[in-house]
């Protein structure tokens, strides 16, 4: 069975056969038969060639690319086999169509908060959180605008990341969401969790006919694939910030796994390890489909969203968000 690879080390990976050798600056090697690779994720600094990348492009495989800081720069895509111009002109139209990409629009805001609120239940102390979260998910029931509804959302992750502090050990606290750059352990954990989370969505769509640039909650612009954004929001909550509890809350994750320069801070190696273990395991672990009446794994959930927004698109079924019932 295929999975991801994450790669940390420094040196170079090459093609022999059907093999991917990823060699280290030591000379030490490993072998990879491509049938055991779904996704490489490169976090170190490694010389690869065309040869390599063909291959790749052939059977199909995304690598990611994530710069010193452990953060998302940017992704090789094969060449799309997958394309459907019928789709992609669907997918246009609902975008055009203001009422109809509203509707996408609220549904991901919806499957998002669902998941927030999920999280939250799990925890003493956050029914007040839990109260002003529901509130603005009424307020983008009743909005009229997509910059209403990013309002909306804004306000309900920012009272969501507020209740981080009850939940987290006191080690681990946050005055508020900070990005570009993250200023502390807990939003470089965020931070990184969310980029996990946008390069596995991005992989999934590669498998579909979607066009990854058309979106309908994020803007579509120039060197993005805003749909991963879209999709990404009502995963990262389910996923994402359950696997950053966990850790942080069963001292699997330390302050040593960060480090820390003027008004920046970031995972190190370690803490990245730690991550991608948990995560890992996570995308891995199964759970049985009600409707499907098999076990699936959280990453064919992600695939699963894609394919009902297809048929949303072609009309052969209304979307709805997923939300999870276990």
């Amino acid at each position: 069975m295929s999975r991801p690879y994450y790669i940390f080390t420094n040196g170079r990976i090459r093609r022999k056969e059907n093999t991917v050798y990823i060699e280290n600056e030591n000379g030490d090697k490993k072998a990879i038969p491509i049938e055991d690779i779904d996704t490489i994720h490169i976090f170190g600094e490694l010389d690869l060639n065309t040869k390599l990348l063909n291959f790749l492009a052939q059977q199909g495989k995304t690598v990611h690319i994530y710069n010193y800081y452990g953060f998302y720069a940017g992704s090789f895509m094969p060449r799309d086999r997958n394309v459907s111009g019928e789709l992609t002109v669907h997918q246009v139209e609902h975008y055009l169509n203001p009422e109809a990409r509203f509707f996408l629009a609220f549904c991901f805001i919806e499957g998002a908060i669902f998941h927030m609120l999920r999280n939250l239940r799990e925890y003493n102390g956050t029914n007040e959180f839990q109260m002003k979260i529901k509130g603005e998910l009424a307020n983008a029931s009743e909005a009229k605008t997509i910059n209403e509804l990013m309002g909306c959302e804004g306000r309900a992750k920012d009272i969501y990341y507020q209740a981080f502090n009850i939940i987290l050990k006191d080690d681990f606290s946050i005055e508020k969401r900070q990005k570009r750059p993250p200023s502390n352990p807990v939003n470089a954990l965020i931070s990184f969790a969310n980029s996990m989370i946008y390069s596995t969505v991005l992989s999934e769509i590669y498998h579909t006919q979607l066009n990854p640039t058309i979106s309908y909650l994020h803007e579509p612009r120039e060197r993005r694939y805003s749909l991963s954004l879209d999709i990404a929001e009502i995963f990262k909550p389910l996923i994402a910030d359950s696997i950053i509890f966990k850790l942080v809350n069963n001292n699997m994750i330390k302050l040593e796994d960060f480090e820390e320069d003027v008004n920046y801070c970031y995972m190190n190696e370690s803490g990245r390890k730690k991550f991608l273990k948990e995560f890992d395991q996570k995308i891995s672990t199964t759970i049985k489909h009600r409707k499907l009446k098999r076990n699936v794994s959280y990453r064919t959930l992600i695939r699963l969203e894609c394919y009902k927004l297809i048929k949303h698109f072609i009309g052969d079924e209304l979307y709805s968000p997923f939300k999870a019932w276990w």
